[in-house]
């Protein structure tokens, strides 16, 4: 399958995905709670749905416990990265949001075909 296609597939993932962090993090948040503890919950819950429907879906892979944790590990990292930047510096909410989704799909889309559902036959 051409790279272009798995892209659109993990884009179209990512949607979905983005609709759910972002309602968690708009709830939390708005509860009182800090970017970072709302952008890093928001992502473990919506992480779920993106992680089995990508593997099963755009890459066609197994979804196993190491492959999971090791995608929620890098990219939990990267949230809570953005959203303690995002406290330490008074960000709006509104552009935490937007950033971390825009780069995450990027590096998020790297990461999985390259190293989290890297399979060693030629796709």
């Amino acid at each position: 399958m051409l790279m272009n296609a798995k892209f659109f597939k993990y884009a179209l993932v990512g949607f979905f995905n983005t609709l759910i962090h972002w309602i968690i993090f708009i709830v939390l948040f708005y509860s009182g709670q800090p970017q970072s503890m709302s952008n890093f919950v928001g992502f473990c819950v919506a992480v779920t749905f993106s992680f089995f429907a990508n593997a099963k879906w755009t890459f066609n892979s197994e979804a196993t416990t190491a492959r999971y944790l090791l995608y929620v590990f890098f990219i939990g990292s990267l949230a809570s990265i953005f959203g303690w930047y995002a406290d330490s510096r008074d960000i709006n909410p509104i552009f935490t949001l937007i950033a971390f989704s825009s780069i995450s799909l990027l590096i998020g889309f790297l990461y999985s075909k390259f190293i989290v559902f890297k399979v060693s036959r030629a796709q």
